[in-house]
């Protein structure tokens, strides 16, 4: 979600860096190849995809695009599936809102209270820590990739996380594993 009165200078310097654009008929397209659904509706993530280049998610509509292109953007509104849906994809929907009380709201819908990750780029504290109590999730980076949450390029060591609904959060090499107990009564001893 970006906001109304920068959204044209954030598309700008995005494509000043390698990205391309996709008009809307390309990202209805792509998303779906990306999403596909069933006879009932249902969609699901399409596996061959995921963490696959721009180039490769680019070919699947048709398009030709160098193959070192870092990403595919194009404009949706907030109900886009590739808005609401994890994709883990190089494509970055772009939702203009009015102001940033209205990006933190749809921002904060479209986590679906899953908790997990949140990035924000601002320069306002207050908007930043409105966003951090609303999303309330175990990563939250502002002003940086969602990879920095993580310890890439950011606080921390290098970790992974196990979804906030189980409560474990973010991980370490000594945390990542569960201890699991055993007990068998009878039938084994030793003697």
């Amino acid at each position: 979600f970006v906001v109304q009165s920068v959204a044209d200078e954030l598309k700008r310097n995005l494509l000043a860096n390698n990205c391309v654009e996709l008009d809307r008929a390309q990202v209805d397209a792509l998303a779906k190849v990306a999403f596909p659904r069933d006879a009932k509706g249902d969609w699901s993530i399409n596996r061959e995809l995921v963490g696959r280049s721009a180039h490769v998610l680019a070919a699947q509509i048709g398009l030709n695009i160098a193959p070192d292109t870092e990403l595919l953007i194009g404009e949706t509104d907030a109900g886009h599936d590739f808005v609401q849906h994890e994709q883990m994809m190089p494509f970055m929907p772009i939702v203009r809102t009015p102001d940033v009380h209205t990006a933190i709201e749809w921002g904060v819908q479209a986590e679906q209270g899953y908790h997990h990750t949140a990035i924000m780029h601002s320069k306002n504290v207050e908007y930043m820590t409105k966003m951090a109590r609303l999303c309330r999730c175990t990563i939250f980076v502002k002003n940086g990739p969602s990879s920095a949450g993580l310890g890439a390029g950011g606080e921390g060591y290098t970790s992974f996380s196990i979804a906030t609904p189980t409560g474990e959060g973010c991980t370490s090499a000594r945390t990542f594993t569960r201890q699991r107990r055993c007990a068998l009564i009878d039938y084994f001893r030793i003697v």
